[in-house]
């Protein structure tokens, strides 16, 4: 049995008659003897009690040699220097900022900006439609390059009396609706001749009419080195159609006075070209004056 000591606790030596004490759990003796217990009991008690005031001396000893190292720590360093302590209210504060700066503020208007020109708008009257107008303008340069293909510029030629122009009921077509002028220029590839015919009305209804009213046979255009085709006999292709107040027609045919078939991808191919590259010269020119008016001040 153990009462929480190391070991027994030792008494001083006695002598007994006839034996030595050895252990309190040995008895060799004629005699019966018992240990105290109860005295036992209140030394290991004792001791018990020395060792836990030891423990908490010490740790308060600790405790307060750690507090000690860091209240030091923080009241000087290496070279002595303090800190300063004090109330909350002694601490500098930051210099008050201005309300109002000397800049100038942003002023934004209320009024919605305007929408930009309509590219159609300045080719669908001729109100708007200032620009210069001529075959130079539509139909620049000596050659016409589409893709792979290039095609020769032949004849070109403007007249105001635009039945002169034409073949068959296209002329009264724009007579009827105010034909200004009709631009034509002949272009040639391969043996294929194909004449571009423009004219040009006040208004976009107008030009829509006309070609809805017409056989939009546009008269061939002979000279410049470019002998005369469809005429006398063979089958030419035409096809017309219409971008703001422009009408724009197309006269393709054999130079060798072949006719041309259903189907004729060598002719037809060259007439597709040019009326293509019409369209995209109408909407440069609407889009060229919509970009100038954006770009000019307001009442200019």
């Amino acid at each position: 049995m153990s009462f929480g000591g190391p070991r027994w606790p030792q008494e001083p030596q006695r002598q007994y008659d006839e034996y030595e004490y050895e252990s309190p759990y040995r008895q060799e003796s004629r005699q019966s003897q018992t240990p105290d217990w109860a005295a036992l009991a209140d030394a290991s008690a004792t001791r018990t009690r020395r060792r836990k005031w030891l423990l908490l001396g010490g740790g308060a000893l600790a405790t307060a040699a750690i507090a000690a190292i860091v209240a030091t720590a923080v009241v000087s360093t290496d070279k002595g220097d303090s800190v300063a302590t004090g109330d909350a209210s002694e601490l500098p504060t930051a210099p008050d900022l201005p309300n109002e700066t000397g800049r100038p503020q942003p002023s934004f208007s209320s009024v919605a900006p305007a929408p930009p020109p309509n590219p159609k708008e300045f080719i669908s009257s001729a109100e708007k439609d200032k620009a210069p107008l001529g075959a130079d303008t539509l139909f620049p340069g000596k050659k016409l390059t589409m893709g792979d293909r290039v095609y020769a510029k032949g004849p070109t030629a403007r007249t105001t009396n635009c039945a002169t122009a034409t073949q068959g009921s296209l002329g009264a077509a724009l007579t009827a609706n105010g034909c200004d002028q009709v631009i034509r220029a002949t272009y040639t590839k391969d043996g294929v001749a194909v004449t571009i015919g423009v004219a040009v009305f006040p208004t976009e209804a107008q030009a829509k009419e006309a070609v809805k009213r017409s056989a939009r046979n546009i008269a061939p255009l002979a000279g410049s080195g470019v002998k005369g085709f469809c005429k006398g006999g063979p089958v030419c292709r035409f096809v017309g159609n219409s971008y703001g107040r422009y009408a724009y027609f197309t006269a393709t045919g054999y130079l060798n006075g072949k006719s041309v078939t259903k189907g004729d991808t060598k002719a037809f191919r060259p007439g597709d070209d040019l009326a293509e590259f019409t369209f995209r010269q109408i909407v440069t020119r609407g889009e060229r004056q919509a970009s100038a008016a954006a770009a000019a001040p307001d009442g200019q």
